[in-house]
């Protein structure tokens, strides 16, 4: 009996440690993935000039391991995923003039959290990064609404202040021999920045490092304050419509929610003072924004829930279109604004016929005001009556509806493509396809229910006239 339970107890032991490596499964590929390549040089240059932070990371990373790896891990702060608007990434090949880009994919990576909560990305590698060679990778990521105005409130001819937070050492969870980083500011107006030796500053550029031999997710914070007067340009919500015609025009509608997003305003304006005195007072205002619009565009208007706004210019050329527009009243930190601007498109510019015999539409996707991020953004596709089996290829990931909309002599409605993205940048500024079946006899449906309305009246008034209702005979 008693050698029975000691066999059982042996037993027991390697189910035991199957269970334990099962649970710790995810941390130590983890950690023989970071173990098994290093980056031998890193250099990130932030771009503070506008309130959209732009980042390029450059990296060379070899790969010290026994076997190939095929992806290479990008690991950020918890702050920064939240703001993360976009990220890119591409192989470099070549050098100087010759220099090649490929691009590669990024994607979120199941792996578990790193310390103090990291996320990852994972960056797929063309080809198999074999034992003892390197690669060198260009990430470009932008990040949005990460700079805190300090003060908060500023009055009318003060300047504004912001403080942007990040970490002298680049996060990341390979071992890197040598890195810089390279912060540019807007001007040479920097109040404070938290000093890591070595560093210095030079004119605009604040410069960390270069610092040797960090260890896998190293970090250091860091405060820069510094004055930045460019507008905080923030669309709350822009709703676009576009209505197809197949009679020859693409309508256009688009819905603005806009609000002054840096330091609120304190204390009284004065208009006398606002136009007076332009380089000092509100400098941080909105004095006019620019829409970028498809050439050949035509029937232009910008109103608001007043009526007709006639502060407004549009410059046309053969290749883009340019709507200057100016609010109703100037919108200083924390003050907001509700518009309409629409227009006319050519439609044979933007819908096309695939080779399947399907017909596409080919248009921007993102806001067409610069320098803007847009909370949210819905772009809402109305395709003629009679249209069928609608697809969408959009070039990152949206949230994909469908509705029905019933206009003047529509029947069975037309179908409507809502496409919905949140944390939109002038980067997302690239064209989607809507696909769908349409019979060209649909287009005959309109004119044949007015010519049968119009033909019915005829008879009921010549019937009608030619009708005795009279008692007497």
């Amino acid at each position: 009996m008693e050698v029975f339970v000691a066999r059982s107890r042996l037993t027991l032991i390697p189910l035991l440690l199957a269970l334990l490596s099962l649970s710790f499964g995810s941390s130590s590929s983890l950690t023989s993935s970071s173990s098994e390549l290093q980056i031998l040089t890193a250099e990130r240059r932030i771009d503070l000039a506008s309130h959209i932070i732009r980042v390029v990371l450059t990296l060379k990373v070899q790969n010290d391991g026994a076997s190939p790896a095929k992806n290479v891990l990008l690991s950020f702060p918890p702050p920064q995923v939240k703001h993360l608007a976009l990220i890119q990434a591409a192989e470099l090949t070549g050098k100087k003039k010759k220099k090649a880009v490929h691009p590669l994919d990024v994607t979120p990576s199941n792996h578990a959290d790193g310390p103090n909560g990291a996320k990852f990305f994972s960056i797929s590698l063309r080809n198999p990064l074999t034992t003892g060679g390197s690669v060198s990778i260009e990430v470009s990521y932008i990040l949005t609404q990460s700079l805190e105005p300090f003060p908060v409130e500023i009055s009318q001819s003060e300047p504004q202040l912001v403080l942007y937070r990040d970490s002298a050492l680049i996060l990341s969870p390979y071992t890197i021999k040598q890195q810089t980083t390279v912060i540019r500011t807007p001007s040479t107006k920097v109040e404070s920045f938290t000093r890591v030796e070595p560093s210095s500053q030079i004119r605009t550029e604040l410069k960390y490092g270069p610092y040797e031999n960090q260890s896998p997710y190293s970090y250091t914070p860091i405060l820069v304050h510094f004055e930045n007067n460019n507008p905080f340009a923030v669309v709350e919500e822009l709703v676009r419509e576009i209505e197809i015609s197949h009679w020859g025009n693409l309508q256009i509608t688009e819905h603005y929610t806009l609000v002054h997003n840096g330091a609120k305003h304190k204390g009284g304006f004065s208009r006398v003072e606002y136009q007076s005195r332009p380089t000092i007072s509100g400098v941080s205002s909105f004095k006019h924004l620019v829409a970028k619009l498809p050439p050949r565009v035509h029937s232009v208007y910008y109103r608001d829930n007043i009526g007709n706004i006639s502060t407004s210019h549009l410059r046309t050329s053969y290749s883009k279109s340019e709507l200057e527009i100016e609010p109703r009243y100037p919108l200083l930190g924390g003050w907001r604004a509700t518009f309409v601007i629409g227009y006319g498109l050519p439609l044979q510019d933007f819908l096309f016929e695939s080779n399947d015999g399907r017909r596409y539409l080919n248009f921007s996707f993102g806001c067409p005001i610069a320098e803007t991020v847009v909370n949210k953004i819905t772009n809402k596709v109305v395709l003629p009556e009679g249209s069928k089996n609608p697809s969408v290829i959009v070039p990152f990931s949206v949230e994909h509806l469908s509705e029905t909309k019933y206009t003047y002599l529509d029947i069975v409605g037309r179908p409507v493509v809502v496409l919905e993205k949140e944390n939109v940048v002038p980067e997302h500024n690239s064209h989607f396809q809507v696909y769908y079946n349409f019979h060209p006899m649909f287009m005959l449906a309109e004119p044949l229910m007015l010519t049968s309305v119009f033909f019915f009246l005829f008879v009921a008034a010549v019937a009608y006239l030619h009708m005795d209702i009279s008692i007497r005979k």
